[in-house]
């Protein structure tokens, strides 16, 4: 924990449980460079929203967001393109995961340079 690698902890939900039934990535389009930085701020404050990463490719961003119903989703979509600087928004709706994780594998090198270094 002190060398930084180990981010926190944290409980692993059922989203099905928690009335989160819908899993979408959402690819977001922003219009011009200096509306980058704006969207990620922004994005923050959006709950059902669990990742937001800025990428390479057609699209600026892809989100990994959490929703309880389409409604919802609709929803979350509508205030993500309100959001100033997106052009274009993609949804792709999860129909079922084959693997979800949050586990790293520790290299072994890593963890013994990492040890040595204490």
């Amino acid at each position: 924990e002190a060398s930084g690698v180990i981010k926190g902890y944290a409980a692993v939900l059922d989203g099905k449980m928690v009335g989160k039934d819908i899993t979408a990535f959402i690819g977001v389009s922003i219009g011009h460079q200096r509306d980058i930085d704006r969207f990620a701020t922004q994005i923050l404050h959006y709950p059902d929203v669990l990742e937001c990463h800025h990428v390479t490719g057609d699209e600026s961003f892809i989100l990994k967001v959490k929703a309880g119903n389409t409604s919802s989703l609709e929803k979350l979509l509508g205030e993500i393109r309100s959001v100033e600087g997106v052009t274009r928004t993609v949804t792709k709706v999860v129909l079922s995961t084959a693997k979800e994780s949050q586990i790293l594998e520790l290299d072994e090198s890593l963890a013994e340079s990492q040890g040595k270094r204490k």
